[in-house]
């Protein structure tokens, strides 16, 4: 009897053993990024610090200070990102313990600019030879229709018109032109611009609209005899940017 509980107690202190070095090993195996995001005049407040392949991060907090805790140990890369600065990113080998870093941001030269297709190809605006109106979809979301051909009465100088209330077939009419001479685009591909809404138009929802890229006045000489009035490209989504699920 005496030997059981021997026996008993010996594998109990293994266990415990085992348990505590377990702990201990998984304790060790968490790290601690700490450290300080600034520029030339001072802490950065709300900036951003994350490590891409764990999807993890931190916000700089007033003081730019920041901390990063239950980091396991292993080779990483973090990125430090403030709008209006450059990036920088900062390689970790994490074994265990705690790490501080001190980050000085430059500032950036410029923003990117937006990107029309006024020449059939992505040009920045600044220097585009054709004037391009671009109307995002904040722009429509204000006053929300059921389809693109709706949506675009908003639009200065830019008039659907309903030709038919049997067919519900219709026409737009830029700066008082008729239909036919209206060139419409999707994502940069021509649709027959005189049955533009018979082609789908009318089907294309607001939700699904990235922006709008308008040019008043003739542009044949770029896109023929049909741009005389204008030129309308609705740019939809991309499926990697658009949400899974949308309410209207």
């Amino acid at each position: 009897m005496s030997k059981n509980i021997f026996i008993q107690m010996k594998t109990y202190r293994l266990f415990l053993a085992m348990l505590i070095i377990f702990v201990g090993y998984c304790c060790n195996a968490q790290n601690t990024v700490f450290g300080v995001v600034e520029d030339d005049s001072g802490p950065l407040s709300f900036a951003t610090v994350y490590v891409p392949t764990l999807e993890i991060g931190a916000t700089t907090d007033v003081d730019g200070s920041f901390r990063i805790d239950d980091i396991p140990n292993g080779s990483y890369t973090l990125v430090i990102s403030y709008t209006g600065y450059v990036s920088q990113t900062q390689q970790l080998l994490l074994e265990g313990g705690e790490q501080g870093f001190n980050f000085l941001l430059a500032k950036g030269t410029s923003l990117d600019e937006i990107v029309v297709s006024g020449t059939l190809r992505p040009v920045s605006k600044l220097k585009s030879p054709v004037p391009v109106e671009v109307f995002n979809k904040t722009f429509f979301r204000m006053n929300p229709t059921p389809s693109v051909f709706e949506s675009l009465q908003n639009v200065n100088g830019v008039r659907p018109q309903l030709n038919c209330n049997i067919c519900n077939t219709g026409d737009i009419h830029v700066n008082g032109l008729e239909g036919p001479y209206t060139f419409v685009l999707i994502d940069g591909m021509p649709i027959v611009s005189g049955l533009s809404t018979v082609y789908g138009l009318t089907g294309i929802p607001q939700s699904l609209i990235e922006r709008v890229e308008i040019v008043k006045g003739p542009a044949s000489t770029l896109y023929g005899s049909e741009a005389v009035g204008g030129i309308i490209n609705v740019i939809t989504k991309k499926p990697a940017n658009a949400p899974e699920t949308s309410v209207e």
